[in-house]
């Protein structure tokens, strides 16, 4: 028969930050919570935007200089990036859900791809934008 030994017995720690060597992968993952955090925000600022619209003119007006604003134009900027990277992030996942690119150097090319894809769509986004009076 096992005696148990009595108080508090030590547990195990979980892996943290600092046992595991950062990889982009990691990176990856981090940032895709994070965007799909601002876009539940996005919505908010979205069905805002939806009841300025419906509650009318002066309404409507104060809003969009809300979002014209320097402060505003720095949420939809981290809104178009997480867009962007939210879905080049689903199409990695859905990638793996076939089985594919779990090879190390493949998981970090695509996680790369992800990052660059993103800032390169958003900038574009915003460079159109500009060019064509969106901004103003």
């Amino acid at each position: 028969m096992t005696e148990a030994s009595p108080g508090v017995r030590e547990r195990p720690l979980s892996p943290h930050l600092g046992v595991w060597r950062w990889h982009v992968t990691m990176l990856g993952s981090i940032l895709h919570r994070a965007c799909l955090m601002g876009l539940y925000a996005g919505a908010l600022v979205l069905a805002g935007w939806a009841v300025a619209l419906a509650s009318g003119d002066q309404a409507y007006g104060a809003y969009v200089g809300l979002l014209g604003s320097l402060p505003g134009k720095l949420v939809l900027l981290g809104l178009t990036f997480a867009l962007f990277f939210t879905v080049a992030s689903n199409a990695r996942h859905l990638m793996w859900d076939t089985g594919r690119g779990f090879a190390p150097r493949t998981a970090d090319m695509i996680t790369i791809a992800g990052i660059v894809f993103a800032l390169v769509a958003t900038a574009v986004v915003w460079v159109i934008a500009g060019q064509t009076g969106g901004l103003s």
